[in-house]
């Protein structure tokens, strides 16, 4: 068997005639933090999937240390490998800690209570994550990104040498991404664990990442180091986006700033034309919105977006015009021209709950400017989880729509509804 934590060697999964991954050899070695990046569908939550033994391999061996993955029990593996999916149901409305206490699970023996080892490594699990403070709450009363520390916490308490991480920053505002990425890149240089992690932003990989696998169609498009990984021709061959290089002047990372607009779908021919709505969003906070608004026939355009977003990624896959900017940097005047351009063409906009941040405030600002507040359509702010990160400029700007005649929603039904109304839709 191989030496190294984790080995994929020549794997291939089928969900039925189609290949979710082809021939994948891979591997990731302890005290590691491994990014896998790829589009959607590209097969980072297959492989995750396969390394716990969820998805069996048509061909190839995976290795966990010395053993092969399928001459593990469930309980063997569950000791070597903790995962934290994209999304799972919370359950019953625990106590955190006792939520947590569920990675205990494959170090104690049936009907046996908990220790006061494992409840030391609950709390550690707790401070690890950066949710000690939850430590007396209910999860049912945790907001999206309250909840998705407690998940991490959970999977820390697994104690395992092997932690698979599938887009752990979602529901994440900026600063906490940078948190819990800082806390993974800590925990496996600390504990030697191998970490292998899902991000769609590869400029967040090249930042905490020690290594960099990018997946294209279900096959290894590039594995190394991100000074050898991250170019504008990756970029082009896999995403079809034209970028720039650049480094960091501080880390001399390397990051990449995208160039080229996407490309809208043609329109329809035949009809009327369609009602353009722009939408502003970030983080998730806009998936719904933009399929919804799609399906409803509108002609959408979006952003600006961070490259790599959730958000970012689905305006791709339907082919929306978006204005794109690297992430966490500020959204530049050649990016906030484009987002002027897209709202002067715009009979509406709308605006999805998404945190706002010194990064992203460039969007409220345009907003603010645009000339007919009362087509504005802002989706309402979920409380009380925290959503503006610029000293309460964001919610001076926000509060300014709304006096001069912008509509606050309470649902995205309820936004939809409005605009139909509008338009006779």
């Amino acid at each position: 068997m191989s030496g190294s934590a984790l080995a994929f060697d020549r794997v291939t999964v089928r969900y039925g005639a189609r290949v979710a991954l082809r021939d994948v050899t891979m591997r990731a070695e302890p005290g590691e933090v491994l990014a896998l990046a790829g589009p959607n569908g590209s097969g980072k939550s297959t492989l995750l999937r396969a390394s716990i033994g969820l998805e069996g391999p048509d061909s190839g061996t995976i290795a966990v240390g010395e053993s092969t993955l399928s001459g593990l029990s469930l309980r063997a593996r569950a000791r070597q490998v903790a995962w934290m999916p994209q999304e799972e149901p919370v359950g019953d409305n625990l106590p955190v800690p006792e939520y947590v206490r569920y990675g205990r699970y494959p170090h104690s023996a049936r009907f046996v209570p908990p220790s006061a080892a494992d409840d030391a490594v609950v709390l550690e699990a707790l401070r690890l994550s950066g949710a000690d403070e939850l430590g007396d709450r209910l999860v049912w009363e945790l907001s999206g990104g309250e909840r998705q520390r407690v998940r991490f916490a959970r999977v820390l308490a697994q104690q395992a040498p092997i932690v698979l991480l599938d887009e752990p920053t979602a529901h994440l505002d900026i600063g906490h991404q940078l948190d819990l990425l800082g806390r993974v890149r800590s925990i496996a240089r600390d504990h030697r664990a191998a970490v292998v992690i899902a991000l769609h932003d590869l400029n967040l990989a090249a930042r905490f990442a020690d290594r960099i696998v990018v997946l294209h169609r279900g096959r290894v498009a590039a594995d190394g180091p991100p000074r050898a990984v991250l170019s504008p021709q990756l970029l082009s061959d896999v995403w079809g986006i034209a970028s720039e290089l650049r480094y960091d002047a501080t880390s001399r990372l390397p990051y990449l700033i995208p160039r080229v607009v996407s490309v809208s779908a043609p329109a329809a021919s035949g009809g009327p034309p369609r009602t353009r709505v722009h939408v502003m969003a970030g983080g998730g906070s806009g998936t719904e919105i933009l399929r919804r608004l799609v399906d409803a026939d509108y002609s959408v355009s979006a952003g600006a977006l961070p490259l790599f977003d959730s958000d970012s990624a689905v305006a791709e896959e339907l082919r929306i015009p978006t204005a794109v900017e690297v992430p966490f940097a500020p959204i530049s005047e050649a990016t906030r021209a484009q987002v002027r351009a897209f709202l002067a063409e715009s009979a509406a906009i709308v605006v999805g709950a998404f945190p706002v941040g010194p990064a992203n405030l460039a969007n409220l600002e345009e907003l603010a400017a645009w000339d007919r507040p009362e087509a504005i359509l802002l989706l309402a702010q979920p409380g009380p989880a925290p959503w503006d990160f610029t000293g309460g400029r964001a919610a001076e700007i926000r509060a300014g729509l709304l006096r001069r005649g912008a509509v606050e929603a309470r649902s995205l039904h309820e936004l939809l509804t409005n605009l139909a109304s509008r338009f006779g839709r």
